[in-house]
């Protein structure tokens, strides 16, 4: 990059574009960035947006910027940036990552086109062969409590799907105590219809989520891998997991309600010790909530918070672990800042909230 992390931590205010800024994690970013002490936005494109005043799309971000138009995507504009963020569909980014990858300080991805590792994952997970299988190696897993120190050394950091984070946050500290069983684990996760994207669908307008919870892509669904490689890649344990999301009627949060069968260890366990191994797990992480409370989406809408909590059934002997985080925050936009801060040498909090907006 173009300026030192020692220069990062006493002010130095880097360069940033985002690629794909007119959804929903680009204009969260742009809300994140514009209380960024040391990020400064100079590009943000938006393909079918461009030339449209952003205010005009979410007044929301209108006192901010109030004359900002979303910009034509054209890889020479992004020469010379300390950092761009990507916020395009899944296909989109492995074609335009490489345009600029070398043009740039750091690239922080928001899509799934550099999550996995196994090149052979693409047209079995997603249906298609990726266009640039030599970049995935050189790729960070961007979740950054499990993952820091790769993120910190990479050019390209593939920030972690929403779903994906909330799995294995959940199950991360019961696999690494070996308190469970690596396989079946079994993740029952309910998602707000933001996670869908900001251009309309069928299945995610006011009529047809109103009053209703669906679940979708039962066995098939494309972050199974993902959270099955980040669980393998933190704990050294290859887990077999059935991932089954449900679409809920609220516009952000995740909740990840997970169930393992307890090891020789587990079965000796109380839900104190398992919930006591959860707390251990992220003890010195400033984004962490853990209590006895079943976690809430409520008390992190709006917040980079994740809230656990951890239970054994002593009648069927199964180990249960909840999360819960902000799609949108957590979920996308707050963990690419974090990581984004992280690869700049900056402390990690920089620009981000650990506070919910409540009600």
């Amino acid at each position: 990059m173009a300026h030192s992390s020692n220069d990062a931590k006493t002010g130095q205010t880097y360069s940033v574009g985002i690629v794909g800024a007119s959804g929903y994690t680009g204009a969260e970013l742009m809300r994140l960035l514009a209380g960024h002490p040391n990020f400064s936005i100079k590009i943000a494109t938006g393909d079918s947006q461009a030339g449209e005043s952003v205010a005009a799309l979410y007044p929301s971000l209108a006192a901010v910027y109030r004359d900002r138009v979303y910009d034509h995507y054209d890889p020479e504009t992004l020469d010379g940036l300390d950092l761009v963020f990507c916020g395009l569909p899944h296909g989109v980014s492995m074609e335009r990552v490489p345009e600029f990858l070398h043009k740039v300080g750091k690239v922080v991805d928001l899509g799934s086109d550099f999550r996995l590792r196994d090149k052979a994952l693409y047209p079995q997970w997603y249906g298609a062969e990726h266009s640039h299988p030599e970049l995935l190696d050189q790729a960070a897993y961007g979740l950054p409590e499990l993952f820091r120190s790769e993120i910190r050394e990479a050019k390209l950091i593939a920030a972690t799907g929403c779903n994906a984070a909330t799995a294995t946050f959940a199950l991360a500290p019961l696999l690494a105590a070996g308190l469970v069983e690596a396989e079946p684990l079994v993740v029952d996760l309910k998602t707000g219809v933001s996670g869908a994207g900001r251009p309309p669908k069928s299945h995610t307008t006011f009529c047809t989520v109103d009053g209703d919870v669906n679940a979708y892509g039962v066995l098939t669904h494309r972050h199974t891998p993902e959270i099955e490689q980040a669980l393998g890649e933190a704990t050294g344990v290859t887990p077999s997991v059935l991932f089954t999301p449900h679409l809920v009627p609220m516009s952000r949060g995740i909740l990840a309600t997970c169930y393992g069968r307890p090891t020789e260890k587990g079965q000796l366990a109380t839900t104190s010790d398992v919930r006591e191994a959860v707390a251990d797990y992220y003890r010195d992480e400033p984004f962490f909530v853990v209590s006895d409370r079943p976690p809430s989406t409520k008390a992190t809408a709006g917040a980079n918070t994740v809230h656990l909590s951890a239970w054994r059934d002593p009648r069927t002997g199964m180990i249960m672990s909840m999360a819960a985080l902000d799609n949108l925050m957590k979920g996308a936009s707050g963990m690419a800042v974090q990581c984004a801060n992280i690869a700049c040498g900056l402390p990690e909090t920089t620009g981000l909230t650990m506070i919910g907006m409540y009600p």
